[in-house]
């Protein structure tokens, strides 16, 4: 077939759902247009004109919604690399976000582990606080019982002054 349009195909041989068929036909007419602009400027003023307005032809095919998509081998070639050249992209960014994910992860353990003796430090000082209560208590149950005898004996003093003061007026 000798045509000045690459081959083509309907886009619905592809066995693609409706948006993978539009994110394909992004992608070819980005790759077409980075191959168009890269051999324009690496052949400006070299007489290459054909072959700029090959790849121009192929990637308005490309974008054109007719239904059918560019399979000729140089388009496929160009877009192979640009899918290439996306999935690096894709898979160096997914590495950036696993490792800022492992940081966040690392700094928020460690954050929590502080926390966490943080809190283990104030449990500690909250026991030895009730610990001291309960001694406190203890001595103040055993100062009550104490002054409990004495204000017993208080008792029984003034009761035998009592007697001996009416013994002696007696």
């Amino acid at each position: 077939m000798t045509s000045a349009f690459p081959s083509s195909i309907p886009d619905s041989q592809l066995g693609l759902s409706h948006s993978e068929i539009q994110i394909f036909r992004q992608h070819q007419h980005i790759a077409l247009q980075n191959q168009a602009y890269a051999h324009s400027t690496s052949t400006r003023g070299r007489g290459h004109a054909r072959t700029s307005a090959s790849t121009s032809r192929a990637a308005s095919a490309a974008s054109s919604g007719n239904g059918r998509l560019v399979l000729d081998p140089g388009s496929l070639a160009v877009l192979g690399q640009h899918f290439e050249r996306l999935m690096a992209a894709i898979q160096n960014r997914v590495e950036q976000l696993t490792a800022q994910t492992q940081t966040c992860t690392i700094n928020q353990s460690s954050r929590a582990g502080a926390a966490m003796a943080a809190a283990d430090a104030e449990i500690a000082r909250f026991r030895d606080i009730i610990r001291q209560i309960d001694e406190l208590e203890t001595e103040f149950d055993k100062v009550r019982h104490i002054r409990d005898i004495v204000k017993g004996f208080r008792a029984r003093v003034e009761g035998l002054e009592r007697k001996m003061d009416a013994r002696s007026r007696r």
